[in-house]
This record gives structure tokens, sequence and C-alpha cells, in this order.
């Protein structure tokens, strides 16, 4: 099978690129190394994986790779993902998140993809949800241009479907986390900790620490996007654990798995504009249709970093 995934020197990315090449794909990664890290491939590129070096906002730049790789299935990770930068700069996250993802679309077209999954988020879109865990159905309340920017894109991948036949999904992702993870943006906040318990620092909780999220590990996250490249399956997927844990609950889960000593006691700061209070997701489409749940709980995930850290 021949692959490309953008936003591929990431975080979620990477990882994705190394279960491609384990299974046998022939794998492109197209990033422009602005938050996504060339030493995240080091392996996959000995591998044979190919690296090319662009914007995904560049259309021109974009249907080149594309056109020249044929590929016959697209992941599209590329992503500003930092909810603060989005509320400071709309149009600038409207310019990746957006314009980026036309550019994708575009070029998959023109290239005969067959398929395209998109990384979405849950929370985001949802903001402060009336029902907990949320569904799929539930209508689009985000706080920030973020999640705003995510739901256009969405649209888009929908709109590609009637207008040109190409087969999109769009998996709404939780809080991921697990190696690899940068320390930046709001779902960065295990890395952050982890990295805060190390080094016996004091971690920041912004608001009173009972905000709430639903983590889920980078593996499963990349399970779900093999499973939904080989099926059929179009529209919004929820994928999380689809268990509601506050920030003050993942500080006390990591001092418990820890052997290096507790989490010091955070200090707490003002919340933090366009943060969603609670945020949990409900998988029953990921389970029923995608064949798809979450494996690795939560302090297995964090005893995973904590053992390569």
């Amino acid at each position: 099978m021949n692959s490309i995934v953008t936003g591929g020197a990431g975080f979620i990315g990477s990882n994705l690129v190394d279960a491609l090449l384990e299974r046998g794909d022939r794998v492109t990664v197209l990033d422009d190394l602005s938050t996504g890290k060339r030493s995240n491939l080091d392996g996959a590129l000995e591998r044979g994986a190919r690296l090319e070096v662009a914007d995904v906002s560049d259309g021109p730049a974009v249907a080149a790779i594309f056109e020249s790789q044929r590929p016959e299935l697209v992941f599209h990770h590329a992503a500003q993902i930092d909810v603060r930068l989005s509320v400071r700069s709309p149009a600038q996250d409207a310019t990746v998140n957006v314009l980026g993802t036309i550019a994708v679309l575009e070029a998959a077209r023109q290239a005969g993809a067959r398929r395209v999954v998109f990384a979405s988020t849950g929370g985001g879109l949802y903001g402060d949800a009336e029902v907990l865990p949320t569904p799929e159905d539930h209508p689009i309340r985000s706080l920030a241009p973020y999640g705003q920017g995510k739901h256009a894109a969405e649209g888009y991948l929908g709109l590609y479907e009637r207008l040109h036949g190409l087969s999109t999904v769009s998996l709404r992702y939780g809080n991921v986390y697990g190696p690899r993870q940068d320390v930046h943006g709001e779902a960065g906040v295990v890395a952050i900790f982890c990295g805060h318990l190390i080094e016996g620092r004091r971690p920041t909780v912004f608001g009173d620490g009972r905000q709430t999220r639903d983590w889920v590990e980078v593996s499963d996250v990349v399970r779900a996007n093999l499973l939904a490249a080989d099926s059929e399956l179009t529209g919004p997927v929820n994928i999380a654990q689809g268990r509601e844990t506050s920030v003050l609950d993942l500080v006390r889960a990591l001092s418990e798995v820890s052997e290096r000593g507790p989490l010091a006691e955070p200090r707490f700061e003002a919340e933090r504009p366009g943060e969603v209070q609670r945020s949990c997701l409900d998988v029953t489409r990921a389970r029923r249709e995608l064949g798809w749940e979450a494996q690795v709980s939560l302090r297995e995930g964090l005893r995973r970093i904590l053992a390569t850290a």
C-alpha cells in the first residue's frame, strides 16, 4: 500500500508512520518541520520512508508531492494544534487547519487516492457538552477557533465525498498522549507533568484542576487509524477512552505509578480562555462500526512514558 502521512514528523504522525512501515506500506511523510521533528523519523527513514518538507497550506507544493507519489491512502495529521494560539490568531489557525485540509483533499482527488483519514478533535468541537459521554451527533459548540477550524475541515471532507466521490472519515480524538509528545498545546499536559515529575518541579494547573479530559494513548489512536483506513466507514468517529478524568486525578495517577516519588503539589493559575471544562467522548460508534476500543489504561500509559523518560 502506498500511503502519505501529513504531519508525519509529529507526535501522533510519526507513531503512525512506524505502524504503516511495520505492515509493509510505502510511506511518504509531508511535514514542514515547524513543530514536528526530523528525529522522530530517524528509524522510519532508515527503513525506507520518504520525507518531503513542505507547508500543508501550500496547495501547489502539496499537489506536486501527491502527484509524484500517487498515494492510495492519505492520513491527514498536519495541523495547528495550539488552542491558545488559535484564540490569538484565528486567521493563522484557519490557514493551516482549513486551507491546509482543502489543499490535501484536492491533491488527494487529483492523484486518485482511495481514502483520506482525517485527524479531528472531540472536546474542541463539542465545547462544554450537555451530554457526557458525548456522541458524534451532539451539536458543535466550539469555544476556540481551533475547534471551529476542525469543524470546517470536516465539512470539506463531506463535500469532497458528495462532489467528487472521495472516501473520507474523520477521527475525533480525545486528548492523545504517549511517546514523542511535544510539550505543546493543551493536550500536552501529560508530557508537561511527566517532565515536571522527572525534574522535581511543581506543575502549574490552570483553573481549579477539576476540569476533565478523556485521555487516550497514542498506540490506540494509531490502531484506530489503520482500522479506519481499511474500512468503508464515513463521517465522524470518536476515538477516546470514553472515561472522564480530572487534571487533579491525573496528578494523583502520576504520583501513584511513579518510582521517582510523587509529583510536587501543583500551583494554581487563572483558567485559560477557550478551555473546555468537561470532556468525555462516547465511543459506541467506534466500538460497534469500526471494531475499535482503547486497550491502554491511563495508568499503564503513564508507566510507559516514565519508563522511557
